[in-house]
């Protein structure tokens, strides 16, 4: 999974049953958001009789030279696990060779969850979640100190410098900007990256730093380096075309002699691309900064029943499909949002997907009647994983009762969006949960937003299920 927070390992755990209802040995290798675990060996590479790789992000597979490979999606993973271990059974996938010949490339990418090869917007998905699941440390680490910085100040010392009026804030304040606004770099850099592998990193990290800036050509004949910055949008941008970029120069330049080929990494593709990539950006800046102003501006401008409509659908954008499209969209206009200078947007989206899990958790622990036992049980966990924003806690639950669950959930989510922006809460960090509540603002009222939502949406739930029958409920 692109971010490794919840799908990788829900994929992990099914495949693991799966494995083991078929009656066959399996081992799962993750490699979510700290890093790979259960890492294959070369000796357990070479004995198996197949590797499935469900992925939705670009991964090193050149150790699997020579074995069958089936290729899928990691969805695919969690809904059909024993469909992608019986197709390795059966011998229908065939063998993978890490230098691909493009006769090859069709074979291997029907065989991608069986499906056809992955459409434009897929693969432009794909690499818009490496790039943002790269962002959101940054993101992470210095919004929540800036945060910090303005719990520790004194606003009566000088309003006009509140966060850097005390030793304390200040250092908090300047670690904290210092890595918040390298995030538009960042998410250029690993864009590019997934793009183009890494030879792509400097002219990514290049196009971020100038979208950042808003360099332009304008601003330089009048000798100023920075103009009106492009925001989150200007460094998406800057991340694809980057990777691109670097693509063709691979691409013109692969029939080179062996003895100058060394240069095209150290020299070609940061030379040419970073070249580039300064008169792309120069040229687009204008017009991306004029965006960005027009969406901030907009978003800043929002007041009243507006603003909390879009609390509200932020909010349920998050719930409705828990981890999939309208999920990511949701997240993504909240980053963008977040980048752009408004932070009560991602308290709405945060808030909206804490609900569902905390919504099911309720729900099984005060209408027991309705769930079976395992879906009990696995109801104390969803408690857990609503409060740290694992909104794919929900998924299970979702999958086997979607009439009934997803509408409730809806629900609530847009509940406590809507209450988050009405009573103007904000928050500077895209993730955390309830460990950053603390730096929220209006966190009181974020709490009541949560715990209204929550609770309205676990009752209409419970509301909307009938009892099981007495042998579906109790233990056996």
């Amino acid at each position: 999974c692109p971010n490794g927070i919840a799908h990788t390992y829900m994929a992990a755990e099914a495949l693991n049953k799966a494995a083991q209802k078929l009656g066959i040995p399996c081992k799962v290798e993750t490699n979510g958001s700290d890093g790979p675990q259960n890492v294959l060996t070369a000796d357990e590479i070479a004995a198996c009789d197949g590797i499935i790789v469900a992925a939705d992000k670009n991964v090193e597979t050149a150790r699997f030279d020579g074995k069958p490979v089936l290729f899928a999606h990691v969805d695919d993973g969690i809904h059909k696990p024993e469909q992608l271990l019986q197709s390795v059974l059966d011998g229908k996938i065939p063998v993978f060779h890490s230098t691909v010949r493009e006769s090859d490339k069709n074979l291997l990418e029907q065989n991608r969850g069986g499906s056809a090869k992955d459409s434009l917007g897929h693969t432009l998905y794909k690499h818009l979640m490496y790039g943002i699941s790269h962002m959101i440390p940054f993101v992470v680490g210095g919004g929540i100190m800036i945060a910090i910085a303005y719990l520790l100040d004194d606003y009566s010392i000088d309003p006009a410098n509140f966060g850097m009026n005390t030793p304390a804030a200040a250092f908090f304040k300047t670690v904290g900007s210092a890595v918040f606004n390298y995030m538009l770099p960042i998410l250029a850099s690993y864009v590019a990256i997934s793009i183009a592998g890494e030879p792509a990193l400097a002219v990514g990290f290049a196009g971020g730093v100038l979208a950042m800036n808003g360099t332009n050509f304008t601003g330089l004949l009048n000798c100023q380096v920075d103009g009106v910055s492009g925001g989150f949008l200007a460094a998406l941008l800057a991340g694809f075309v980057a990777g691109y970029v670097v693509l063709f120069l691979k691409k013109i330049t692969e029939k080179l002699p062996k003895s100058v080929s060394g240069l095209r990494p150290m020299l070609i593709y940061p030379l040419g691309g970073v070249f580039v990539m300064g008169v792309f950006m120069c040229g687009i800046n204008p017009v991306m900064g004029i965006i960005n102003d027009f969406i901030t501006n907009w978003l800043n401008s929002l007041g009243g029943t507006s603003a909390i409509l879009l609390g509200a659908v932020s909010a349920v954008m998050m719930s409705i499909d828990m981890g999939g499209p309208f999920n990511k969209a949701g997240y993504l206009f909240g980053t963008a949002a977040l980048a752009s200078g408004n932070y009560e947007v991602m308290a709405s989206v945060m808030v909206g997907g804490m609900v569902p899990p905390i919504a099911i958790a309720l729900s099984t622990t005060f209408f027991p009647k309705k769930w079976t036992p395992d879906e009990r049980r696995n109801g104390v966990i969803n408690y857990v994983m609503g409060l740290c924003f694992v909104t794919e806690g929900a998924i299970s639950y979702a999958a086997s009762d979607p009439l009934h669950v997803i509408p409730s959930c809806a629900i609530g989510a847009a509940t406590a969006g809507a209450l988050s922006m009405a009573f103007h809460c904000g928050l500077r960090a895209p993730h955390g949960g309830i460990f950053v509540f603390p730096v929220a603002t209006n966190a009181p009222m974020y709490c009541v937003a949560l715990a209204v939502g929550s609770i309205l949406g676990g009752l209409i739930l419970s509301l909307l299920k009938k009892n099981l029958p007495q042998e579906q409920s109790s233990e056996s």
